[in-house]
């Protein structure tokens, strides 16, 4: 069987490793950047009425036109773009890439981020190009970027605004510089925009090149695996081609868009996230021996003392505290842990663990 799986999966396939999710059951789960309150019970019990109606012997609307619309509203799409779904924004980088991917076209990013731009590169059988970052605050080395375009030409450019696993807000004025360099498509990821108050939604239409992706994951819809693209209509309808029929499910078109429709509880919750995100960095700020990078997002990147990240990690574990370990996956990523915001409690928890592990005990 080897032999026969050699001979026909693709080598650059057979390099990868599959994405992995660790088990976090009986854990304090801080490792995926989820929104870690559930719903009122009150609107739970309304959602379960809307599901009885659902006809699950059909399909789904295949434009999930329904929740277009009430999507559009809530977050105040702008009405001359288009919108398309995906299947999480997993599925809509991997469109993009489906619909532009040839011989010797190129994705270009900054490094570290996303690391689904570096995976669907080498799924659609596109080269990939990492731009190293500022080692001493994560931001754009701009100069680098530019050449960097200048030279390999690349087909797309994602740029995670704000950016994961940073943490960190770029520039606007170098992605700006980027936007106008770039001799193709440059998009956006505002994935954790409800954690920020910066957006590239209203400059949309002021660059040909330009389109915004999303997802509301981040806001509390994790389970439902929605997001959704916005840009021009002429660029969503070629991009739109490569979609899979039926990519919505019906749960999710009927879910979300009861969701979206009591968008204010959602944001009540990515308030109260940005409050203890605030809370959890200063309480991070006075441990010993751990630095703590300034985040948008609804976590917060740290470095732990020199060679003990993958011990504090599995320390944390055996303590019922899952986060997620950077060490080794990028070069400026060395001894850091990614630490999730959640409630008060659970950050509580966190950070006395923490002091625990890097602090000497007093005598």
């Amino acid at each position: 069987m080897k032999a026969l799986i050699d001979a026909l999966v693709r080598p650059e396939i057979r390099a990868l490793n599959a994405y992995h999710v660790p088990e976090a059951a009986g854990l304090i789960k801080l490792d995926a950047m989820e929104n870690p309150y559930g719903w009122p019970d009150a609107l739970e019990a309304e959602w379960l009425k809307t599901l009885r109606g659902v006809a699950l012997n059909r399909y789904p609307d295949p434009q999930a036109r329904a929740l277009q619309e009430t999507l559009r509203a809530a977050m105040e799409i702008p009405s001359d773009m288009g919108l398309l779904l995906g299947n999480g924004s997993d599925e809509l980088i991997q469109m993009i890439a489906l619909a532009l991917a040839q011989p010797g076209r190129k994705i270009l990013s900054v490094d570290p981020s996303f690391v689904m731009y570096r995976m669907v590169a080498r799924f659609v059988g596109m080269d990939y190009v990492g731009v190293p970052l500022q080692a001493e605050d994560f931001s754009i080395d701009l100069p680098a970027v530019l050449a960097a375009i200048e030279r390999e030409q690349p087909t797309i450019v994602y740029l995670a605004y704000p950016n994961n696993p940073t943490g960190n807000r770029f520039d606007a004025d170098d992605i700006v510089r980027i936007i106008e360099a770039a001799p193709g498509l440059v998009i956006v990821d505002e994935a954790y925009s409800p954690f920020t108050d910066a957006s590239f939604m209203g400059l949309l239409g002021d660059w040909e090149n330009l389109l915004v992706m999303r997802t509301v994951s981040k806001m509390g819809l994790a389970g439902l695996r929605l997001g959704y693209l916005v840009g021009p209509p002429d660029w969503l309808n070629e991009i739109d081609k490569v979609r899979l029929p039926y990519n919505i499910n019906v749960l999710t078109q009927i879910s979300a868009t009861f969701a979206l429709r009591h968008k204010s509880v959602f944001d009540d919750q990515t308030h109260a996230i940005r409050a203890e995100r605030a809370r959890l960095f200063e309480a991070l700020g006075r441990l010993q021996g751990i630095h703590a990078y300034p985040s948008e997002a609804n976590f917060i990147l740290t470095r732990m003392p020199a060679g003990r990240a993958d011990a504090i990690f599995a320390d944390l574990k055996e303590r019922k505290i899952l986060v997620k370990n950077l060490n080794g996956a990028h070069p400026l990523l060395l001894d850091c842990l990614r630490l999730t915001v959640g409630t008060p409690d659970e950050n509580a928890a966190m950070v006395a663990a923490l002091g625990d592990l890097v602090e000497p005990p007093a005598r």
